[in-house]
């Protein structure tokens, strides 16, 4: 059995379906790349990346299969021998590409499914049985074949939902609304329209309060590579973005995600189809986009993006009803697509599956982002009961109130004009070493080391924060209560935040409290953190950090 794919996204897809062959030992995998794409680079290192054995393509035009199975039908298909299945490409069929085949579909193209002299195709698997309309009304020769199953990539997704909150711990999302961007490939994309838009929502999205999270159509890192797309946003990166993996990872973070900005691409139908959360258009008109199509059907119906700066305003103006429909229009039998499939190729086969095969597997923990920002402009406003803070990574947005830097994370530059200087924990090994600080001894140090700093922080495994003030005789504790959310699930600030609202708090006073243990209110986004500042005890100011 051979899998040809053109490009990477298209062999992503045959990699989905794959385990409907799970456990039959008949059953050979073999791979090649079909020339002609311009974004075939990334393809075989894919397949190198899983394992799979790769036939050049020369040698797989001479040899004949059980089984061709491909997820486009763009390029030199038809020269391979065998019976031929065509998959579902993408979500919806959307798009229509300038200088591909007629105006139709990409990927529903008469012109490129009817064969003249060329291998026959057995099976056109399609999801939804609209397709197969748009097939016959192109040509109904191009719809004998096609027959619906649904999406087998969706289907991993919907098995994977119960996954959420653990895809949220393995991207370290916490309490924050994880909003996510998706761009398609292509002059019409989010990416190539608004290439700032990254860099100016991590700009103006406070830390504590949103993660930002891209899923890049594979395509696209295909034409820039991986490191030039990096470089590109590296801005946003640099304040925590995450960039999500083109195989698997992409719809494990859409499954963990909050929110979505999307211009035309197809990936907004997985996360409409995953669960109805908001979901605003970023896309701005065009020739690509196929008119009632489901993308279409969608971004008609949801909140237009317009500055970055008004994101928040159109996510809460997103009202539940049209991503699920969408959904519903671009996918029938979710939750069956890769059973009936199975069924649908061991017929094309004449074989009866094994009894113990599982075409089913989970999506696996995407990666957490490659960097963290460890310096922040801390807005801070004083409130009748504390404080409100808002945390942006430095250099991203005005300067605040004050620099808050983490030590021994950020250079020189930075750390000496902090305002607060905070250390977190090291691991629990390193501070087994010979020679480590106390607590107090090293905001003692960091408060002499730098004379321009005004307070300094060390964070203590428990979570607690000893925290000097210079000018104060002695420490204080900053001790942090969870905030019990509605659902029952409880949220934990981050000690460098609410050391940040202490830090502005006794500030703003000008000298020590006249009496503690003190509470103050720490205010993030509509979370409000019960704070308890109280003297540091010696056990305490003397703990290894």
């Amino acid at each position: 059995m051979l899998f040809a794919a053109r490009s990477a996204v298209a062999l992503y897809r045959l990699l989905d379906v794959i385990p409907v062959f799970s456990g039959d030992d008949r059953i050979t995998r073999l791979f090649t790349l079909v020339p002609g794409s311009d974004f075939g680079v990334d393809a075989l290192s894919a397949v190198d990346a899983v394992g799979g054995r790769t036939l050049p393509w020369d040698e797989a035009c001479a040899r004949t299969y059980d089984l061709v199975i491909a997820s486009s039908p763009k390029g030199d298909l038809p020269l391979l021998h065998g019976r031929h299945v065509l998959l579902p490409h993408g979500a919806g069929y959307n798009k229509s590409i300038p200088g591909e085949g007629s105006d139709s579909a990409s990927g529903l193209d008469p012109a490129m499914l009817l064969r003249d002299g060329g291998a026959p195709i057995a099976l056109h698997a399609v999801a939804h049985p609209d397709q197969v309309a748009r097939l016959a009304f192109g040509d109904v020769r191009a719809a004998r074949r096609a027959k619906v199953i649904g999406d087998p990539t969706l289907e991993r997704a919907l098995a994977s939902r119960p996954l959420r909150e653990s895809y949220r711990a393995a991207l370290r999302t916490g309490p924050r609304t994880l909003l996510t961007l998706v761009s398609t490939w292509g002059p019409e994309s989010l990416l190539r329209r608004r290439p700032d838009l990254p860099a100016r929502l991590a700009a103006h999205l406070p830390h504590d309060e949103y993660q930002l999270a891209l899923v890049v159509h594979p395509n696209e890192r295909s034409r820039l590579s991986t490191y030039e797309l990096k470089e590109q946003l590296a801005p946003a990166l640099e304040a925590g973005m995450i960039l999500a993996g083109p195989h698997e990872e992409w719809a494990s973070v859409l499954i963990a995600a909050d929110a979505l900005i999307t211009d035309h691409g197809s990936a907004a139908l997985y996360y409409c189809a995953v669960a109805d959360r908001p979901v605003v258009s970023a896309h701005h008109g065009g020739t690509e986009l196929i008119a009632d199509s489901p993308m279409h059907t969608l971004l008609r119906r949801i909140p237009q993006l317009g500055p970055a700066e008004a994101v928040q305003e159109a996510l809460l103006a997103y009202r539940p009803g049209p991503g699920r429909a969408a959904a519903e229009a671009a996918f029938a039998y979710q939750g069956e697509a890769l059973n009936r499939l199975r069924t649908e190729l061991y017929a094309v086969l004449g074989l009866t599956p094994r009894e113990f095969g599982s075409p089913l597997r989970l999506l696996p923990s995407p990666r957490p982002a490659d960097r963290s920002p460890t310096a922040f402009d801390v807005h801070a406003e004083i409130t009748t009961d504390g404080v409100r803070i808002a945390r942006r990574p430095v250099g991203a947005a005005p300067a605040g109130h004050h620099l808050a830097v983490e030590y021994g994370a950020t250079g020189e530059s930075l750390t000496r004009s902090a305002g607060l200087l905070y250390r977190r924990p090291l691991p629990t090994s390193a501070t087994r070493a010979d020679l480590a600080w106390s607590s107090d001894g090293w905001a003692q140090h960091a408060l002499s080391a730098y004379p321009g700093c005004r307070s300094a922080a060390a964070i203590l495994p428990s979570g607690l924060c000893l925290l000097r003030i210079r000018g104060h005789a002695d420490p204080y504790v900053v001790q942090t209560e969870a905030h019990d959310e509605a659902d029952g699930r409880v949220a934990h600030a981050d000690p460098a935040a609410t050391a940040s609202a202490v830090h502005a708090w006794l500030l703003a006073g000008g000298a020590p409290p006249p009496s503690l243990p003190v509470r103050l209110a720490c205010h993030i986004g509509d979370r409000c953190f019960r704070v308890l500042l109280r003297p540091a005890a010696g056990d305490e100011a003397m703990q290894m950090v």
